[in-house]
């Protein structure tokens, strides 16, 4: 690695140490989907802190010689530019930037070309300008510059390639590592974009693979490429430097495999062995079952477990890749819902490994509770870019969040879905709805999350009709609605759903309260979690009488010695009985039997007159 690589990387860490963003994201080449459509999907899985916003910023024309301010990133709440922040730096502008979505990264613009984030570990670090480095652009700059400039999904990874190894690039550096990696789709193209500082801390090295058309791929926090072929532009693009950087490393240009960029610009996997693996098992196994893919492998960095992308066994809808996001490995060896970190509800969450008093690792999941939002991007060619790309935003965690549409011509974004803060409660947020609702699934998890996806089901739905519609009358019209039109519709749609979802509290609430239904129902505990539980070692049951016993009416006498045994019919006696009844003060006309005799029986009757 060579002691200037530890000493940017460190740097990096040592800067950058907040705003962690563990995140998972997917693409889907568009013979691959039932529609037809090019999807990638992202999760902000951040912490409490993280900025949950979405927004959306109008096209625009920039006077000749005009320049782009270029902000810290700042990755937490508010994410840059925060007010009053001043840029570290400028590039030239463009005469025209088009409309986009954005969150902390560019998320899709008007042209349907849509991005998905993951941050990885790399082999090198570096810090800002500024900030005691000498690299200008982060991985937030970059996203939403590629989506200002690009109407193609080709377009933007070059753009934005060529401008980080221009100006330099900075990973967050946290505990996640330098570098980064962005799904980037269009209506016909879907490209794995990877990218780290280089080793002076001035410039970068990046590559993009695309996604084969008929496959789908998975990126979970660590580097997915591997042999880049460079005599193949169609599928690989690179920097100017990839080649002689991996030299520095030990590289030899010497192998017809190519340049394995994961073996050589990767730093692992981090936080613990199969943190990014096992995302990676669940995600392609849900989609490729029939792939039979290993569970287990050595060092992920060195030992390529899993390939680039897979053939789906189905094709693959929005709703497949909802519940991918949604996933705790229900139903495999690794579900988290099941034993006793679950609980008696089933409740796959794991918050924290405890004070550090003992040594051990959690599964890393795919569905998290500390996310910020999570989105898909649909890019449909058939349809004008206005309706045919679509936005599905979902507020906090994957689990618990309903996914709204919006298109790519809206003018704007409600305010329910542009305002939040997540440090201070807004019964006005669908940020804030989400995570209380959340929050309350976890007071008996496994029963009220399927209360609440059953609600996320029936209102996603309802989405896809308006979706439905409104593409029926384009498609029959070959026109286009106004902006106008097409917010108002999908923002009617949009404020539907948070008002639904702030009643779903007390709906929960009312129906489980003190451990039973309002229905008169029962929720029990799960037999496999009371036999993890000191249950069956608890106080014993309460121990029956001596039988024959009396009064025969007595619910304990029926149940212990039954009808036939209180009137003495099968009773063999022994010593010990005898020395049980004398403890237990039965008549004493009872102790006179003599249980050796065939008048033992008689004897009993007459005492006890039956």
């Amino acid at each position: 690695l060579g002691a200037m690589g530890w000493i940017l990387r460190l740097s990096g860490a040592l800067v950058l140490a907040a705003g962690a963003h563990g995140c998972t994201t997917i693409a889907v080449g568009r013979t691959a989907t039932v529609d037809g459509s090019v999807m990638a999907t992202h999760t902000d899985d951040g912490s409490s802190g993280s900025d949950a916003r979405l927004g959306w910023l109008p096209a625009a024309d920039h006077p000749p010689n005009a320049t782009r301010p270029v902000y810290y990133d700042l990755e937490g709440y508010p994410h840059a530019p925060r007010p009053g922040q001043d840029p570290i730096g400028y590039i030239p502008e463009v005469p025209h930037t088009y409309a986009r979505f954005f969150n902390t990264y560019g998320i899709m613009n008007e042209h349907q070309v849509g991005m998905a984030e993951s941050t990885c570990s790399a082999v090198f670090g570096a810090s800002a300008v500024g900030h005691g480095g000498k690299a200008l652009l982060s991985i937030d700059s970059l996203s939403r510059i590629g989506l200002e400039r690009c109407a193609t999904a080709r377009c933007a990874v070059q753009t934005m390639g060529t401008l980080a190894e221009t100006h330099g690039f900075y990973g967050p550096g946290s505990f996640e590592g330098s570098g980064e990696s962005l799904m980037v789709v269009d209506p016909t193209e879907a490209f794995v974009f990877h990218i780290l500082p280089d080793d002076t801390g001035a410039s970068a090295v990046w590559a993009a693979q695309r996604v084969p058309d008929n496959a789908a791929t998975v990126v979970s926090n660590m580097y997915v490429i591997r042999a880049i072929n460079f005599s193949d532009p169609h599928t690989f693009l690179f920097s100017s430097n990839i080649r002689r950087v991996a030299a520095t490393l030990g590289w030899r240009n010497t192998s017809s495999e190519g340049l394995d960029f994961t073996r050589w610009f990767s730093d692992g996997e981090y936080a613990h062995k199969y943190y990014s693996g096992r995302r990676m098992w669940g995600a392609l196994s849900l989609m490729a079952p029939s792939a039979n893919l290993p569970d287990h492998y050595d060092d992920l960095k060195f030992t390529p477990a899993y390939p680039f992308a897979v053939v789906p066994d189905r094709k693959l809808g929005r709703e497949d890749l909802f519940q991918i996001h949604r996933s705790y490995y229900e139903g495999t060896p690794y579900d988290m819902t099941v034993g006793v970190a679950a609980g008696p509800w089933g409740n796959p969450d794991r918050f924290n490994t405890g004070d550090g008093q003992v040594k051990g690792a959690w599964e890393r999941s795919i569905g998290l509770f500390r996310t910020a939002h999570t989105h898909l991007v649909q890019a449909r060619g058939w349809l004008p870019d206005a309706q045919g790309g679509l936005l599905w935003y979902g507020p906090h965690s994957a689990p618990g969040t309903c996914f709204v549409p919006f298109a790519a011509g809206v003018s704007s974004v409600p305010a329910v879905y542009a305002e939040t803060n997540p440090n201070v409660l807004d019964k006005t947020s669908a940020y804030w709805a989400h995570r209380y609702v959340f929050n309350i699934m976890h007071i008996k998890y496994r029963y009220m999350r399927a209360d609440v996806n059953a609600t996320a089901t029936a209102l996603e739905a309802k989405s896809a009709a308006l979706v439905a519609s409104i593409d029926k009358a384009v498609e029959s019209t070959q026109r286009t609605l106004t902006p106008a039109n097409l917010t108002e519709l999908y923002a009617r749609n949009a404020e539907h759903v948070v008002k639904t979802w702030w009643t779903l509290p007390d709906t929960l609430v009312a129906r489980y309260a003190d451990g039973y239904l309002n229905d008169g129902g029962s929720v029990p505990y799960s037999a496999a979690w009371l036999n993890l539980t000191n249950f069956v070692t608890g106080p014993p049951a309460v121990p029956c009488p001596p039988c024959p016993c009396t009064p025969t009416s007595s619910p304990t006498c029926s149940k212990c010695c039954g009808k036939g045994k209180a009137k003495g019919l099968d009773v063999q006696k022994t010593a010990q009985d005898s020395a049980q009844e004398k403890s237990a003060g039965l008549p004493s006309c009872v102790l006179a039997c003599d249980t050796a005799t065939r008048e033992y029986r008689a004897c009993l009757s007459r005492c006890l007159q039956l």
